[in-house]
């Protein structure tokens, strides 16, 4: 008899732990696409120029995994492409990479820029109603950019690469038993004459909940600000904004 209840509740110690196996440790996986509208500019000096961008679809990747090991942060890995491209006539001088570009001319532009998130976070709140983050963000960025008149054959580029130490944070509200939540996610700095801002709010729902995957989709706008003083002798005030639509898996 106490064997058949010892076999019982081991039984049932099991399927709960089982059940419950994603709320003590798990490994989130994600993927963005970004609808990215492009404003600013760029030089190697501090007299920047605006240029015109066209409206590109950008990616984003993600990757984190959480444990209930104590004071140990979780860690969650992310890349994102910011590239770019267009057309601008300019309504003054320009100097960049040594090359001359005179007024009313028209160059074009490109930008290939990646970042590459390292972060480190705790969970300070974490049930259905609210989940709460704190933590550092190495952003490590990697860019370059070109200019080139056809008219002139002129041409030029610039490259920069940095890390950057960013505060981090992710706030999560839910509404229990819909699948339905929505978060704002973000990372700071502000640093002598350098400021970056990366922040995102999006709508989510949860369409398959299990003991072996969940998987949500996620729709939203995200705003990444870039205003940096030479950086590898380059200087640049530039916003990347839009919507976005993702998909997230949870193991």
């Amino acid at each position: 008899m106490k064997k058949g209840l010892f076999a019982a509740a081991l039984g049932c110690a099991l399927f709960s732990v089982n059940s419950q196996a994603d709320t003590i440790a798990g490994v989130y996986a994600g993927a963005q696409a970004w609808q990215t509208d492009t404003s600013g500019g760029f030089a190697d000096s501090s007299s920047t120029a605006d240029f015109n961008f066209s409206d590109e679809t950008n990616t984003s990747l993600y990757i984190a995994f959480e444990h209930p090991l104590p004071l140990v942060p979780n860690i969650k890995v992310g890349h994102t492409t910011l590239d770019n491209n267009g057309t601008t006539t300019l309504d003054a001088n320009f100097t960049f990479d040594g090359e001359l570009y005179t007024a009313n001319s028209e160059v074009d532009t490109v930008i290939e820029l990646d970042a590459t998130d390292l972060i480190l976070y705790y969970e300070l709140f974490d049930n259905d109603l609210i989940s709460f983050d704190v933590g550092l963000n190495a952003k490590y960025i990697d860019g370059a950019f070109f200019v080139e008149d056809t008219d002139s054959d002129t041409q030029s580029s610039g490259d920069f690469t940095g890390v950057v130490p960013m505060v981090y944070s992710k706030v999560q509200v839910g509404l229990p038993f819909t699948g339905l939540a929505a978060y704002a996610e973000g990372s700071y700095l502000s640093f002598d004459d350098h400021e970056l801002s990366d922040y995102q709010v999006a709508v989510t729902y949860s369409f398959i909940e299990s003991i072996a995957i969940d998987m949500t989709v996620q729709v939203g706008y995200r705003n990444v600000t870039v205003d940096i003083e030479d950086l590898d002798d380059i200087y640049a005030d530039m916003e990347f904004d839009g919507v976005f639509a993702g998909l997230e898996l949870h193991f």
